[in-house]
């Protein structure tokens, strides 16, 4: 009888290894039937904050709680068996202290039984991260356009477009390196500043809205599959369900409204 070997997830020092290697593939999820068909393509999948927007209806992400987070990451880790899976820290549970980072790091690493947290900002939370790490929590970092800073940055803003600012960008990427971080996600960069700091960064970059010489590429699931009505420009949408949900839904009511279902072959006799 054949010893069934078992299915082991990624893990933080494969992806950080990944580094000038075959590219990285990820996309969010959040629930977990999602969850399990990206399972079996993606190398990590990212719970994003971008759930307080894709599925809650929020006008940012400053409003996601901890908890709708670890709600959310329990779903994915329980629909999952390969991936490494990575919970966003929503803003305001790191920022104030590394000890508070800690503290609610450690809750969304306990209660979801995730692989590592992502956290936003460069060289401003370098000692968080080192203060993470050390402690046995792996940090993703996030540079570039920080969606929890979307504020401070006046809207959804393209950074380097002013070449005079891509040192403090590249600054970011090699500070968050230097703390600990096991990769770093480059949103919204123009290509050539992500290539540069992918080409100077000693850890994985995850391209979103950045260049194709990233060592990975990440992208919201519901953006790629046609399920919102707009997308950004750094979009490709693979699929158009959204249109074919709506089909679905008009023949439903359709046939609900003239007694065509249910149906003999959906009524039990």
């Amino acid at each position: 009888m054949s010893k069934q070997v078992p299915i082991r997830r990624t893990t933080v020092p494969q992806i950080a290894a990944r580094k000038n290697g075959e590219p990285i593939v990820s996309l969010t999820s959040y629930h977990a039937h999602t969850a399990a068909i990206v399972d079996k393509y993606a190398d990590f999948i990212l719970v994003g904050d971008s759930l307080g927007m894709v599925m809650h209806g929020m006008e940012s992400t400053i409003g996601v709680p901890l908890d709708l987070m670890i709600m959310h990451g329990k779903a994915v880790v329980r629909g999952t068996q390969k991936a490494l899976i990575v919970v966003d820290m929503p803003f305001g549970t790191y920022e104030e202290s590394p000890a508070v980072a800690f503290r609610n790091a450690a809750k969304i690493m306990k209660e979801t039984g995730c692989g590592a947290v992502k956290l936003e900002g460069g060289a401003r939370m370098a000692e968080t991260i080192h203060f993470l790490v050390e402690r046995g929590i792996p940090v993703m970092a996030h540079i570039g356009l920080t969606p929890q800073s979307s504020h401070v940055m006046g809207g959804f803003k393209t950074q380097g477009r002013d070449e005079a600012g891509w040192d403090a960008i590249i600054n970011d990427a090699k500070a968050v390196a230097q703390a600990g971080a096991f990769s770093v996600v480059v949103e919204g960069v123009v290509e050539p500043l992500a290539a540069k700091i992918t080409k100077e960064c000693p850890i994985p970059t995850i391209g979103i809205g950045a260049s194709a010489d990233c060592d990975g590429q990440i992208l919201v699931l519901e953006d790629m599959l046609g399920l919102n009505e707009w997308t950004p420009k750094f979009v490709k949408v693979y699929g158009d369900l959204g249109p074919a949900i709506e089909r679905a839904v008009s023949e439903y009511a359709d046939d609900v409204k003239s007694r065509a279902f249910p149906s003999d072959a959906e009524t039990y006799k």
